[in-house]
């Protein structure tokens, strides 16, 4: 059994050059034209479909989680906040199923706290969070604890493959 298998960690993903440039010249300055896929794949040396089979390839192996653009959605008329609950460790998946299955949840994870787990919920009007927030109440039977946005900061990380 490998390392990787024994500890629970997914085995690091392959990747070779191209894919390594792929992942860099995606992480900021991506380009606002008509074909941008076109523009980054002449940059890399490679075709357009080389390139979308290359991003879809990073995305099912999940070497990438998620890739597109990031907004501020308040100023678009929505709303997101932060939000807990405290989830007995026998209905952890059972739970997690069920708050995944809002559309307003934007992604979810376990941490090792008396909230065990956390979410972002994001919607189209800030009414929409109060109504989400009792939706999942009503579906989960938990109390949902919602952690608003006091103040933003924009941290910038690029990571190097």
């Amino acid at each position: 059994m490998s390392e990787a298998a024994r500890s629970g960690r997914s085995p690091a993903a392959q990747l070779d050059e191209v894919d390594k440039r792929l992942i860099n010249a995606l992480q900021g300055g991506f380009p606002l034209i008509a074909e941008p896929y076109r523009q980054v794949a002449d940059s890399l040396g490679v075709s357009e479909a080389e390139l979308l089979q290359r991003l879809d390839s990073l995305l099912e192996r999940r070497v990438l989680t998620r890739f597109g653009p990031m907004f501020q959605i308040e100023r678009a008329g929505g709303a997101f906040v932060l939000a807990a609950l405290r989830v007995p460790e026998a209905g952890f998946e059972r739970v997690a199923a069920q708050v995944n299955a809002f559309p307003e949840v934007a992604h979810n994870y376990r941490r090792e706290h008396e909230l065990n787990m956390w979410f972002v919920l994001a919607t189209a009007t800030p009414q929409g969070i109060a109504e989400a927030i009792a939706a999942i109440e009503a579906a989960t039977g938990l109390p949902v604890f919602a952690f608003p946005k006091e103040r933003e900061y924009f941290v910038e990380m690029k990571l190097h493959a």
